[in-house]
């Protein structure tokens, strides 16, 4: 009758985990009840979680069972109507206990009860400090099969996840962990969206990780969507990291587009303000370092002009030193 209280105090919750590593199952039959019965409360306890855990491990294919039908419930006062895995993954202590419950799935079942619990709070969940990491932990466990409910609602609110901090993380964890009929919808949705997402704190990063990925015709993607807009994007802080590396993809076949993007650098009218631009010189640097021939020849006639004027700023000099070397 006072295993709940033991499994609260620090000294309680060590002894009662020592008997289960002693004992085994006669330990673990003794005390299921009682922690079955408090098991959401004592799963978010700074003590409790730790015997949950240890009892996850410990318990039988059945028990763990039971503890999943425990806290996949929905409460009946529940204002979110998300059921008790999902508030208790968003908790600091009881992260730890739901990543070891996913980490011991051990049958169909099991796993079909954690993922239909989980995902009506996916999205919460990834962009939540404790919560992303069940997400990630699900992703690192489960089959890619198992995982769908996490690509169909990454695919959905792609926008949401990738300029948050946290999600921006996990969408990254799912487009490596994502067999190629998960990956190519979710790339292909993050390169629709390369315009808003390119001038992100948090967005832009996701562009750039796929940019990385070396798939052409997700590349391609990104470069049309940003095709009009390359100039303004190219003095901003976040999205001109994206423009570089546009610029500076080594695949042969997006050569027309480098040039296409280039061009259109090179004929803006506002050439001159990127010329001086803390960000905008970077990319300029980088028109004139990845082209070559008639083009880069165009290219130096462009800048020609506004020498005069760069002369004397910090940002220009380095454009001039470029234009030199060259």
């Amino acid at each position: 009758g006072q295993i709940s209280v033991l499994a609260r105090d620090q000294h309680g919750c060590r002894f009662l985990q020592r008997k289960f590593d002693e004992e085994g199952a006669k330990a673990v039959d003794l005390c299921y009840d009682e922690i079955i019965a408090e098991a959401v409360e004592l799963m978010m306890d700074p003590f409790g979680n730790y015997l949950v855990q240890k009892l996850i491990e410990c318990c039988s294919d059945e028990q763990r069972s039971g503890v999943l039908r425990a806290v996949s419930v929905v409460k009946d006062d529940s204002l979110d109507g998300l059921p008790e895995l999902v508030t208790i993954a968003l908790n600091t202590h009881g992260t730890r206990a739901v990543q070891k419950l996913i980490e011991m799935l051990n049958s169909p079942e099991e796993v079909s009860l954690a993922t239909n619990a989980l995902r009506p709070g996916v999205v919460t969940l990834i962009k939540d400090l404790n919560g992303n990491h069940v997400i990630q932990r699900c992703l690192q466990r489960l089959s890619s099969e198992d995982n769908q409910f996490i690509y169909d609602a990454a695919k959905v609110h792609c926008v949401e996840i990738a300029t948050h901090r946290h999600g921006c993380c996990v969408l990254q964890r799912c487009i490596d962990h994502a067999i190629d009929e998960q990956r190519r919808p979710l790339v292909l949705e993050i390169a629709s969206q390369a315009l808003v997402l390119s001038q992100d704190p948090f967005g832009n990063y996701v562009v750039q990780y796929i940019l990385d990925l070396g798939l052409s015709w997700a590349n391609g993607e990104v470069m049309t969507q940003l095709l009009g807009n390359y100039a303004e994007l190219s003095m901003q802080k976040f999205s001109s990291n994206v423009v570089e590396k546009c610029l500076k993809l080594a695949d042969a076949s997006l050569e027309k587009n480098r040039n296409t993007v280039v061009r259109e650098i090179m004929q803006s009218p506002l050439l001159d303000r990127l010329l001086m631009d803390p960000y905008g010189n970077y990319v300029v640097q980088s028109t004139l370092t990845v082209t070559k021939g008639v083009l880069h020849t165009e290219l130096v006639e462009r800048i020609r002009p506004h020498l005069p004027l760069i002369k004397n700023s910090p940002f220009g000099k380095r454009i001039l030193r470029l234009l030199l070397e060259n």
